[in-house]
């Protein structure tokens, strides 16, 4: 009952705020032009936007690339800063490292030429517009865009000033994926019927932690940390990870923290890169979305965040599980490496090769975005990949909150016929500077 009451709530608020007059951000980068592009012999330099402990995990796999050197990091909590430039200093030998608490002051640098995008969801899309306005190449962890106006104005923005743009959604670089992907492709399951993606258990949470004092803000920015979102009291706890399935600092009812993965597989098996499910059906524990060609994604939810997965799935393939099923076959794969494919006779097509080595999966994913920013080539998870599987989540978180059937327009993004969706797809934004 209390999500039923959340979502009522939730319903009344945002609509009645956007119907009302939505505030457009005035977030304009102070620093115009682009970078140079490095040679294939000289370094990338690279700035970080956020580290928390996804971003570590980034920065570890990129730290040993010769061709790219971290120079900069941006947080707006001094814990986070100095824990950062202790790993980057650490790693080259040095204390060359700079800080800094806002990160317009690390895109104002010029020879910085691309960033690493890792704060929380609220953030994303805004930072990444803005570090490519400033003539930076941006890979930006998932979700990229908090609504689905976000994607779209994030794609937009890095196609209009030409950056090269890679989503952390590096399961497209992953052995055991890409093959799971290939037996779709190369037809060895027979015409493509029903995809199934696994997510959380959607969540929309509108409860406010009780207020802190507001500490000095070279120890925490609060209103930068908030940045576009609105406004409430200081609680370390948000700071700490606690914003995660707060409908305010969260994307698309937290469906997109695996979505951004799942959704976005599927998307690249049914080869819908540039289109997306036109019809979502939710359920009690399911989005059933349809494709034009008829094709199935049945988006399905988890019992809880860390395990029980739907019944769909083996639990022995680990997190972000998806399976491809066919008319002649299917396969399903995880985190795990794990392949499981039917008829039998596919087994011969699982080698070692096509198992995922555990550590390798970013570092495969950035080597893809460091290799393009040479070539001026588009990544595997590149803008306009990221805007449609993206977009097709929130669609069907959309759906999820309003409980019921959603026609979506795959060319002009909207809802079909459905002004009271179609006023979900922005949020009114917080002018914070």
């Amino acid at each position: 009952m209390k999500n039923a009451s959340n979502r009522r709530r939730f319903l009344s608020q945002t609509i009645a705020a956007s119907a009302a007059a939505p505030v457009l951000n005035s977030l304009i980068s102070t620093s115009q032009g682009s970078s140079p592009i490095r040679s294939a012999n000289e370094q990338i330099q690279l700035g970080i936007i956020g580290i928390g402990p996804r971003c570590i995990y980034d920065l570890k796999a990129i730290l040993p690339f010769d061709d790219v050197r971290c120079v900069a990091i941006a947080d707006v909590q001094a814990s986070r800063r100095d824990a950062g430039k202790k790993l980057v200093d650490d790693h080259y030998g040095n204390t060359q490292c700079a800080l800094y608490r806002d990160f317009r002051q690390l895109l104002d640098r010029k020879d910085i030429d691309a960033v690493l995008v890792a704060t929380g969801d609220r953030w994303h899309a805004a930072a990444s517009m803005l570090a490519a306005k400033a003539g930076k190449d941006v890979y930006s962890e998932k979700p990229c865009g908090i609504t689905i106006n976000a994607c779209q104005e994030l794609a937009d923005t890095i196609q209009a000033e030409k950056r090269i743009f890679q989503a952390g959604t590096q399961r497209r670089s992953v052995p055991n994926f890409q093959k799971a992907v290939e037996l779709v492709h190369a037809g060895k399951l027979g015409k493509l019927q029903t995809m199934y993606a696994s997510v959380y258990v959607p969540v929309l949470d509108n409860s406010w932690l009780p207020a802190q004092p507001l500490p000095n803000r070279d120890i925490v920015d609060w209103n930068l940390w908030l940045g576009p979102a609105p406004w409430r009291p200081f609680n370390q706890a948000y700071c700490d990870g606690q914003w995660r399935g707060q409908w305010d600092f969260d994307s698309g009812a937290r469906l997109l923290d695996w979505g951004a993965h799942t959704v976005d597989l599927c998307q690249w098996a049914n080869q819908s890169d540039h289109e997306m499910p036109i019809e979502y059906e939710p359920s009690d524990d399911k989005i059933v979305c349809t494709y034009a060609n008829g094709v199935k994604l049945i988006i399905d939810f988890l019992k809880d965040p860390f395990g029980n997965r739907a019944p769909n799935y083996e639990t022995r393939l680990g997190t972000c599980p998806v399976r491809f099923v066919g008319d002649q076959g299917s396969v399903e794969t995880g985190d795990s490496g794990e392949m499981l494919v039917t008829p039998d006779s596919l087994q011969k097509e699982i080698t070692e090769d096509t198992k995922r080595v555990k550590g390798l999966d970013v570092s495969a994913h950035a080597r893809n975005f460091f290799d393009c920013m040479r070539s001026r080539k588009l990544t595997v998870a590149n803008h306009e990949v990221m805007r449609k599987s993206h977009i097709a989540c929130h669609v069907a978180a959309i759906a999820w909150i309003l409980k019921r059937k959603l026609k979506f327009d795959p060319v002009k993004e909207e809802f079909v016929d459905d002004a009271e969706a179609n006023l979900l797809r922005n949020r009114p934004e917080r002018r914070w500077a």
